[in-house]
């Protein structure tokens, strides 16, 4: 049997239902994971020992009594931009070094209770800016798999706890890819639901039209199992969809063949050969199972990047503006320098002569892009194409090199602009040993369908069970 920190969520809840081990045990066997590795791989910025303890003996109590809760005893990280009451929550920005909220994110609440336990908030980059996990004012997080590589971001710590087994599980964001890539370099299991179906009450913003509350894990039934208890309207977030929540693991066993979408934009120059082979092992793996491919095309893929980027600026300049260090948190000297290059960009995006020759433009091509998968949906259920053009690179290679280093979100942020949800799903690795991943893409709330196609190709591969050698 595996060691208890490196339990899946299902395998964790079948030992404590079966009283193999106790939720302090499991908890405690998380704790000690991370006092051996972080020091190395710097994927927390808190680790809350002492309140997880705590709350896994009253978990322990709770599961005596035969109380049945869907994450009851089982311990799951957050990205600090997750508001914790009483738990320091920094955005890994020295702006918030010092901040103690006063209230829990919904997420936050809603995985509390359901009996889940808080073992630590998770390194990222600043503010959710980053595609490396390098932009952090804590330092850079460290890819489990190969310490001098970077693991993606900006949910870098969040990947790579759960990649390292300090955690079953972790909350993370993804506005332009900061689940899918750094899920696809770590060898887990990353999901950017439909915008909306999570409420982003409580998580410090970075563009609020485009942020998404998702979560990494070890394999697909267990994403499917955190989206049930995550996902639905709340009250507190406008923008959170009033749409009935399935049980996402009954989805899981319905046997769906569909056609598979491959779009020819996403396997053009530039795309890894390494990457583009594993690719096509996993297409033609669910092609012998009875899927149909069929090629189809995503003709503003181009222009998505370019539309993405002004898009965001400009909602990081408005989001940043209230961090003024008179309310609460240090002032603006304390910026670090991708947030200050974001700021200054999006400022000159909204000024005024400026706004209809950047801001509006880029509104019309995230239109275009929508309608893209829009047309596409409408020709195959779901499309299949790689997470990244290249295999996670060295830390420090594009620290300097601020357009090189957002090209790594080329075949993600249009999935973002469309709004649609895609999971990040493991399929191989480099002859350096370096985790690749894949991303099946559907319509708005397809998540179901997501999962039921993903878990099917676990149930025939097992890269998702190798673990990295820390």
């Amino acid at each position: 049997m595996n060691k208890l920190n490196q339990l899946t969520i299902k395998q964790a809840k079948d030992g404590l239902k079966e009283k193999k081990f106790s939720s302090v045990e499991l908890t405690q066997a998380c704790l000690d994971e991370i006092e051996r590795v972080d020091k190395t791989i710097n994927a927390f910025i808190t680790v809350t020992k002492d309140y997880a303890l705590t709350k896994a003996k009253e978990a322990d109590q709770l599961l005596a009594q035969g109380a049945i809760k869907p994450l009851l005893g089982i311990p799951i990280a957050f990205k600090d931009l997750y508001l914790t009451r009483g738990i320091r929550t920094t955005a890994a920005s020295r702006v918030l070094k010092d901040y103690i909220p006063q209230y829990s994110s919904t997420v936050v609440e809603k995985i509390e209770n359901a009996g889940a336990v808080i073992i630590g908030k998770t390194n990222s980059d600043a503010w959710a800016h980053g595609s490396s996990g390098e932009n952090s004012d804590f330092g850079s997080t460290k890819n489990p798999w190969n310490i001098h590589k970077i693991p993606g971001g900006s949910s870098s710590g969040s990947a790579t706890a759960v990649s390292a087994s300090c955690s079953p599980a972790a909350m993370g964001t993804d506005t332009g890819g900061s689940i899918r890539l750094p899920a696809s370099f770590t060898n887990t299991v990353g999901l950017k639901p439909t915008y909306g179906r999570v409420s982003r009450y409580g998580v410090v913003a970075m563009a609020s039209s485009l942020d998404t509350m998702g979560h990494f894990t070890k394999t697909v039934e267990d994403s499917a199992l955190l989206l049930s208890v995550t996902a639905g309207k709340d009250k507190q977030d406008a923008t959170s969809l009033d749409v009935p929540v399935p049980d996402y693991a009954n989805e899981l066993i319905k046997n769906r063949i569909v056609t598979i979408g491959l779009a020819k934009e996403y396997f053009s120059e530039g795309i890894n050969e390494e990457i583009k082979s594993s690719l096509e092992q996993a297409v033609n793996k669910l092609k012998s199972k009875g899927f149909e491919i069929k090629e189809i095309g995503l003709p503003h893929t181009k222009a998505a990047l370019a539309a993405y980027y002004i898009i965001v600026f400009s909602e990081v300049s408005s989001n940043l503006s209230r961090y003024d260090g008179i309310r609460y948190g240090n002032d603006r000297s304390y910026f670090g320098d991708e947030a200050k290059r974001r700021i200054m960009l999006g400022t000159y995006s909204l000024s005024a002569g400026y706004y209809d020759a950047y801001y509006l433009k880029a509104s019309k091509v995230q239109t275009l892009v929508k309608q893209d998968f829009e047309n596409a949906f409408k020709q195959v259920d779901v499309l299949i194409g790689p997470v990244s053009p290249t295999l996670p690179f060295n830390l420090g290679e594009k620290v300097n090199d601020p357009l090189s280093m957002y090209l790594s979100d080329v075949l993600t942020v249009p999935i973002n602009l469309a709004g649609v949800p895609s999971l990040s799903v493991p399929c191989g690795f480099s002859d350096n040993n370096l985790p690749i991943g894949f991303q099946i893409i559907g319509p708005q709330l397809s998540e179901g369908l997501l999962f039921s196609i993903g878990h099917k190709y676990q149930s025939l591969t097992d890269f998702h069970t190798k673990t990295a050698n820390i």
